[in-house]
């Protein structure tokens, strides 16, 4: 069935049929949902119909129990190019006002938002290059991964564009404002170690090491005490703007309230007898 959803502000933004879109795989293991963009022939160039499928995969993983944790990747050798130049280049005049554009990319952006709230945590998955809205995206989710062939970069001055999907607002908080100040305004491409080194990545391993050493973070986070998660995420997000009062106000109510769940007292249990924790789901 076609679905038509308002977006964030409330404009016109997304129309498509998400079982007739191949252009992103979503596949759920062990509580673990995999998001792969899914245009190699692009280098995985964001598209309308990827921004719909992302959107909603990513609206449903925050209403599903049966998933806990989300990895975002990209087919073959890259994570995400971005926006589609070559679309930019060829595009037509369209029917819209200033004020329906705003509200579309709005709506779009939407999709980092979630990565970085929901709570359920977000990890990147990094191939090759992760550039321009490629690399905001990958931004906004708790951790990123990636192997030696991974290059970063803003890109946007590279094609005249400003930047968008809240990449100015991750990227102070993980390099500081003089960092993200050269990156964006001298746009210079960065390899993995160079990434490593500045704190915009995790870890960086062997191409083979990759998804091994994800897929297990990954599982476990989806199978961990998922309130504590929950919690800890809205603690850590908490903390981007909030005062020491304000942060320790946050942290005591969530605290106190995972001592009343079930995880706890199984870990608890576990504990004494000696033995791995089973956690409700």
């Amino acid at each position: 069935m076609p679905y038509d959803r308002s977006n964030y502000s409330g404009g016109i933004i997304l129309q498509s049929k998400l079982s007739e879109t191949d252009q992103l795989l979503t596949t759920v293991t062990d509580g673990v949902l995999v998001l792969t963009i899914n245009r190699p022939e692009r280098r995985n160039a964001l598209s309308p119909e990827i921004y719909v499928a992302l959107h909603d995969a990513l609206t449903q993983a925050m209403q599903s129990t049966d998933i806990g944790s989300i990895v975002l990747t990209g087919t073959g050798s890259a994570f995400s190019a971005g926006g589609d130049v070559a679309r930019m280049a060829g595009a037509t005049a369209e029917e819209l006002s200033y004020e329906q554009k705003i509200a579309r990319l709005r709506g779009r952006t939407r999709i980092s938002e979630m990565l970085h709230t929901m709570d359920k945590p977000t990890i990147a998955m990094i191939r090759g290059p992760a550039v321009g809205a490629g690399l905001s995206l990958a931004l906004a989710c708790d951790m990123r991964f990636a192997d030696t062939s991974a290059r970063l970069g803003t890109a946007f001055l590279n094609v005249g564009l400003s930047g968008d999907f809240g990449g100015h607002y991750f990227l102070p908080k993980l390099v500081g404002m003089a960092k993200a100040r050269e990156l964006y305004l001298t746009a210079p491409i960065l390899d993995a170690q160079s990434a490593l080194s500045i704190g915009l990545l995790n870890q960086v391993v062997e191409p083979d090491a990759l998804e091994p050493l994800v897929m297990s973070i990954a599982h476990k986070l989806a199978n961990g005490p998922r309130t504590a998660i929950s919690y800890m995420k809205q603690n850590l997000n908490q903390a981007l703007h909030a005062s020491l009062p304000e942060m320790l106000d946050g942290e005591s109510w969530r605290h106190i309230r995972c001592t009343e769940t079930l995880d706890h007292q199984e870990a608890t249990r576990a504990y004494v007898e000696k033995r791995p924790p089973r956690f409700s789901r």
